[in-house]
């Protein structure tokens, strides 16, 4: 996600979950991913060399709904790049 003049006018890309069972990111420093819970958005906070882990729609429905997908979104920076590297896990 390449630095942004306006972030307030743009998203990164916006709300969904992933259709896998579960996804690895691999982020830089930058903020920028965020989840939604009970209908308000979160901003993960960023862990130097740690890995976040989504539940995807796969382990929702495998799991017949005892884990649920996770909603998220990106956000972009008015001065960052940020990198993302999602690896996502499916049977």
């Amino acid at each position: 996600y390449p630095p942004c003049p306006r972030p307030d006018l743009a998203l990164g890309v916006v709300a969904h979950t992933d259709m896998s069972t579960v996804t690895i990111l691999v982020p830089n420093d930058v903020q920028g991913l965020q989840a939604c819970k009970d209908g308000r958005w979160y901003d993960v906070k960023y862990i130097p060399n740690a890995l976040v882990i989504h539940i995807g729609d796969q382990m929702e429905i495998m799991s017949n709904g005892k884990y649920t997908s996770v909603l998220h979104r990106t956000t972009v920076n008015k001065d960052k790049t940020r990198i993302s590297w999602p690896v996502f896990l499916e049977p």
